[in-house]
């Protein structure tokens, strides 16, 4: 038998299973966001893995591990002022004749569909150290948002 036609095992030819990637840069936190880490970690710790598969226990550990190390690396910022738009504010803005309202939150409290978005996050970026009233340029157009208002977010 040729030995293109063999086959040592299935393993040879399975994916590679990789950590999840940690986001780049600080790993900023609001309050709640150190509190919805810290019981994401304690679920996880929770978990009696004896009784599961072996690739569901390799999941649950990298899944865990993860999450320690956001944990780990958590920085609490400071609540800010509201004067500025600024991590831990929630900002009212006028994009396309069209008024929104985001919170600027940490990478793993992020979630669009709720209004949060990452400090890390273009839109975020641009809008950065604005003031109520200033337009700032976004996605390559001059002027492109609007501030509106900004509130310090309360929500530990």
């Amino acid at each position: 038998m040729s030995v293109a036609f063999r086959r040592e095992s299935d393993d040879e030819h399975m994916e590679p299973k990789f950590e999840l990637p940690i986001p780049s840069g600080p790993n900023w936190v609001t309050a709640r966001g150190m509190r919805l880490t810290r019981e994401k970690v304690e679920a996880l710790e929770a978990v009696d893995t004896t009784g599961m598969e072996e690739e569901a226990a390799k999941k649950h550990k990298r899944v865990l591990r993860y999450w320690r190390t956001r944990l780990a690396t958590a920085e609490l910022r400071p609540v800010a002022d509201g004067d500025t738009v600024a991590f831990g504010t929630r900002v009212t803005y006028r994009l396309n004749r069209q008024e929104k309202m985001v919170a600027l939150v940490g990478d793993d409290e992020a979630n669009p569909h709720e209004g949060r978005i990452s400090f890390s996050s273009p839109l975020a970026r641009a809008m950065m150290d604005a003031e109520v009233g200033e337009k700032v340029d976004f996605a390559g157009k001059v002027e492109a948002v609007e501030i509106v208002a900004i509130a310090v977010v309360d929500e530990a």
